[in-house]
């Protein structure tokens, strides 16, 4: 029954104008939006919506005067006029006040205003010249708000009609059609074939997993064919309970930083053949010309298959004969020696990148080739990055992915732009940092780099990774924006040693070649993904049209919890969601 609503409110979404093709919005990048409300009813499921796709700014004022000056900053203004639904007979028109806030705002702003009540409100609007765009939404319901949301930003296309003649400017039958945009959607999971039913299970498997505490608190996401059907977040940041998780809270990814950062800068160079998965590490940083790694490639070490380390603990050499800190690596104040931030009040000499890298170009590599999975060519890679690009890695991945994609929650460095009320801690360090581990990434090396590394250091909430795989699903797609090659993800979704009993694709994980490994064993070999450290998992499979993420602290308040691992609680769960398939 909810499935024929959803579709019924979605055919009848009707655009009545839509001056230069306001709608959909396009590049979210370039449109600084606000959102102005009006009416008697709530506009929240509204407003929530618009911000899944792009920061939209809830604009509050006491006065036009104030809306005006407010709304200089702004693009585009969003008005929602909400009337209530419960009550046929109730007033549904504009205010008087309400009107001429709607004309000073359109006099000088680019506005889209959807109405969600009858189509007879807009009859006493003496003008339609300033409005861009106008999009009836007919009803204030929870689905007609998200639905709308999702019309405005090209997810969904406008296919109704008005039933009615309003003036002599919109007669009976008006109907614009607009353009897919080709974002993510939001709907009921029977409308993707999957049963609701046996999906809503993965709230008793995750409270589960809450009540026998393998991870204080978690966010759980399902898409299936472009639409996304599940999306909940579950339990509290700590096991003291006091702050709640929600689904816009940004946790610590740990190594999915490999696939969502890193990875795809790495392959839009093989897009444009600046290098290839033969080039050799020299070839990227000429320092390791005769060096044990000179004849490594990428596809090797990214294939996990190079004979190099696993990881170097290099913050066990900075601390002192106590095991704390040592003072001539470390300051509790930020001065011109001691830049980078590790944590609260604990700064690291300036030369400490130098010697890391140092330390990587060093190291032995292993006696024997075989899989050993190793965080060190991430390091590589991202030094790689930085040099060619001439720019900081977390500003690269900003403009060259994050911003146009609409990943506005996603970022190295939270603190600066996240309260710590939105960021889940991750661990009380008694053996490095000594502090409880809030805002600051959880892995040691990334911190020694000040919080950003080609392997970690990302913080993300479920939605905005979302979008990152589906981009790569629709074959290096998103918004109408081709961001890669769909023949490059294709290369790099591949098992080049699966021969030799290597499952990994290159910088992607793939299923397990036997009985044990990342994923529940049902699941497409065509499938790729990756896992984090802190409790963090993402998997997309391509057949199935499938993405599943779980993100969680399960190392607070201690790393040496790993009871979500041994109880296979993420496997499980992907394992349930294949069940629930029913087309």
């Amino acid at each position: 029954m909810l499935c024929s609503y959803e579709k019924a409110i979605e055919n009848a979404l009707t655009v009545l104008k839509n001056d230069r093709l306001i709608i959909p919005i396009k590049k979210i990048e370039k449109t600084k939006i606000a959102y102005v409300h009006m009416g008697d009813d709530t506009g929240t499921y509204f407003f929530n919506h618009l911000n899944k796709y792009a920061q939209v700014d809830w604009i509050k004022a006491n006065s036009i005067i104030e809306y005006k000056e407010k709304l200089k900053e702004y693009d585009l203004t969003i008005i929602g006029f909400h009337k209530s639904n419960a009550n046929p007979w109730k007033e549904y028109k504009f205010s008087d006040h309400e009107l001429t806030k709607l004309y000073e705002i359109s006099r000088t702003n680019k506005v889209i205003l959807d109405v969600f009540t009858r189509p007879y409100a807009i009859n006493d609007i003496q003008s339609f010249s300033n409005i861009n765009g106008i999009l009836l939404s007919y009803q204030n319901s929870k689905i007609s708000q998200e639905l709308s949301a999702q019309l405005i930003f090209g997810s969904i296309t406008a296919k109704g009609s008005l039933p009615v003649s309003i003036g002599n400017q919109f007669p009976v039958n008006t109907t614009n059609f607009t353009r897919i945009q080709k974002r993510l959607q939001y709907g009921t999971p029977e409308s993707v074939g999957v049963n609701s039913i046996k999906l809503k299970k993965i709230d008793s498997l995750v409270n589960y997993g809450i009540n026998e505490n393998m991870m204080p608190g978690a966010q759980v996401l399902v898409a299936r064919k472009g639409k996304i059907i599940y999306n909940k977040a579950f339990g509290y940041h700590t096991q003291e309970k006091i702050n709640k998780v929600s689904e816009n809270d940004i946790y610590d990814l740990a190594s999915l930083t490999k696939i969502l950062a890193t990875l795809p800068m790495v392959m839009k160079l093989v897009d444009d053949s600046t290098i290839s998965l033969d080039t050799k590490i020299p070839e990227l940083l000429p320092e390791y010309f005769a060096t044990n790694k000179e004849n490594i490639t990428v596809k090797e070490m990214l294939s996990h298959y190079a004979r190099i380390k696993s990881w170097i603990p290099f913050y066990l050499e900075t601390l002192d004969s106590l095991k704390l800190p040592d003072k001539k690596y470390y300051s509790k104040s930020k001065s011109n020696d001691f830049e980078i931030q590790v944590a609260n009040d604990l700064y690291v000499r300036n030369d400490m990148k130098d010697s890391i890298y140092l330390k990587i170009k060093e190291s032995e590599l292993y006696n024997r080739l075989r899989y050993k999975y190793s965080d060190l060519p991430f390091y590589i890679l991202k030094e790689f990055l930085e040099r060619h690009h001439n720019k900081q890695f977390k500003d690269l991945v900003q403009n060259e992915l994050y911003q146009s994609i609409g990943a506005n929650h996603t970022t190295f460095l939270p603190l600066e732009k996240f309260t710590l009320d939105m960021i889940p801690p991750t661990e009380i360090d008694q053996y490095f940092r000594m502090q409880k581990i809030h805002g600051f990434v959880h892995d040691q090396g990334a911190a020694l780099l000040g919080g950003v590394s080609g392997h970690a250091g990302l913080f993300s909430n479920a939605n905005d990774i979302a979008k990152i795989m589906q981009m790569y699903l629709w074959n290096g797609s998103y918004g109408n924006y081709q961001y890669i090659k769909s023949e490059t993800i294709d290369l790099f979704n591949s098992c080049n040693f699966c021969d030799v009993d290597v499952r990994r694709g290159v910088g992607f994980d793939k299923p397990q070649l036997d009985d044990i490994g990342p994923t529940c064993g049902c699941i497409s070999m065509n499938s790729f993904g990756h896992s984090g450290f802190t409790g963090t998992f993402t998997w997309a499979d391509p057949d199935e049209e499938i993405i599943y993420i779980f993100l969680s602290n399960r190392t607070y308040p201690s790393a040496d919890n790993k009871s979500i691992i041994e109880n296979n609680l993420r496997s499980d769960i992907q394992g349930l969601i294949y069940e629930s398939i029913e087309d």
